[in-house]
């Protein structure tokens, strides 16, 4: 497993000229959470933000995020139709997650991927406050098989409550 945030930050480069086209600034998750697209950092800072669709990558490695060539870029004038990770108006980290008993299992910190190409999120990484992840270490959530993502909290089951397991070592090994 990958945390997501090991993601963010990698260059993006371009197979075809070997140049550095930006940096993955955010995550961007569809609905059905996998990964849409990659928003990257541009170089300038008054130019208008640069995105990669998933479908365009070649490969996420553990050093950089492959493109075959700078034709892949799009623009991201309009407003996207999906979650991020990190930034923007409709973002998932500090996100709560409640179950529909109405009972809080921490607040979205990270989430995980899957290991290959790492564009399904296969769980979360919650959090209880400072305090506690310093005593008790931070949660590692399964992605359930219903889950409501909103505009002020995820959604869960009740019984994810149960599935809930303490992270004292990273999940990553």
């Amino acid at each position: 497993m990958r945390k997501a945030r090991d993601v963010i930050g990698l260059p993006v480069i371009s197979v075809d000229t070997g140049r550095q086209v930006g940096s993955a600034q955010d995550l961007l998750l569809d609905e059905e959470w996998r990964i849409g697209a990659v928003l990257l950092a541009g170089k300038m800072w008054f130019s208008s933000s640069a995105y990669v669709e998933w479908n365009d990558v070649l490969a996420l490695g553990e050093d950089a995020i492959t493109i075959p060539s700078e034709d892949v870029l799009k623009t991201a004038d309009e407003e996207l139709s999906y979650f991020s990770l990190v930034g923007g108006q409709k973002k998932l980290k500090g996100l709560p997650v409640i179950t529909v008993n109405g009972q809080q299992l921490g607040i979205v910190e990270d989430v995980y991927l899957e290991e290959q190409m790492g564009k399904h999120v296969i769980g979360y990484e919650l959090s209880e406050g400072f305090i506690t992840d310093l005593r008790e270490g931070r949660k590692w959530l399964p992605i359930p098989e219903s889950v409501i993502l909103g505009e002020d909290a995820i959604v869960v089951p009740v019984r994810c409550n149960e599935e809930l397991e303490e992270i004292f070592v990273s999940k990553e090994e």
